[in-house]
């Protein structure tokens, strides 16, 4: 399969839940352990923010509130209350710094296994994909590609999950403190979600142009500089640049289109 039958087939829905499952399977196999700890961690983290926002409630009607018509209020309550607190908050501060820690071994890991079995893959190919392919194209899979699923594994992953765990720990305290509130928040919820994917899913298509115009301009730019001697001798300088505008041209479109619905 090609980099660009890869890069296309990404669109389908069925196919990018496909791709994701078999990365959690690269991930499991080598690092199953590490991630499990991962996982953990991000709950802690996030239950430990819900737990400091709830606290500052707490605070106000347990706490200070009493002590404002004492002529000698004892703050030692209050003291150790936020000591507690304080220790809460060190604790998620430490989960969220050791589970970032750990996903740099998790993904670096994952992307050297995958970049071994992309090139182990790559020497099995006949000649003819070679001879088809532009080599610049090619090792855009190794860099370009893989540098995107990086960024996917060690940031966007383990945001999608924090983010799921604090939206069900801010639901499950606000059931217990206000239900009306709950309803209007998961409203405004829901309506940021419809929202947000629809603005995914038209980025989505941009993101995996943008990958297909850069493993364009890259080989375009590996072969014009191999052939940097039959360029000269034929005097196909100006064509060259041209041809290297019109694609560098439709990368700026491409990206351009991306960054701007997805930001």
């Amino acid at each position: 399969m090609s980099s660009k039958q890869i890069r296309s087939g990404a669109k389908a829905p069925g196919h990018r839940r496909h791709i994701v499952g078999r990365l959690m399977g690269y991930i499991k196999r080598g690092y199953k352990a590490r991630f499990i700890i991962v996982l953990v961690c991000i709950l802690v983290s996030a239950i430990a923010n819900v737990a400091g926002s709830l606290f500052l409630g707490s605070l106000i009607d347990d706490y200070i509130t009493p002590m404002m018509g004492q002529p000698n209020p004892d703050f030692g309550p209050m003291g150790r209350a936020v000591l507690g607190v304080a220790a809460v908050y060190i604790l998620g501060a430490f989960s969220a710094w050791l589970y970032n820690y750990l996903m740099i071994f998790v993904s670096q890991g994952t992307l050297k296994n995958l970049r071994v079995k992309l090139f182990s893959k790559m020497e099995r190919l006949p000649i003819k994909y070679f001879d088809t392919h532009a080599h610049g194209d090619i090792m855009s899979v190794y860099t370009n590609d893989i540098d995107t699923m990086r960024q996917m594994i060690s940031q966007s992953m383990p945001q999608l999950i924090s983010s799921v765990i604090t939206i069900v720990s801010i639901a499950v305290s606000m059931v217990m403190l206000n239900v009306p509130l709950l309803i209007i928040t998961l409203f405004m919820v829901a309506a940021t979600m419809t929202l947000s994917m629809k603005r995914i899913k038209n980025s989505g298509r941009f993101f995996v142009q943008q990958q297909m115009d850069l493993g364009k301009v890259n080989g375009y730019i590996e072969e014009m500089m191999n052939g940097q001697k039959v360029v000269k001798v034929f005097c196909h300088e100006e064509e060259n640049f041209d041809g290297f505008k019109k694609l560098n041209n439709a990368l700026r479109d491409s990206a351009y289109s991306a960054n701007r619905i997805a930001n």
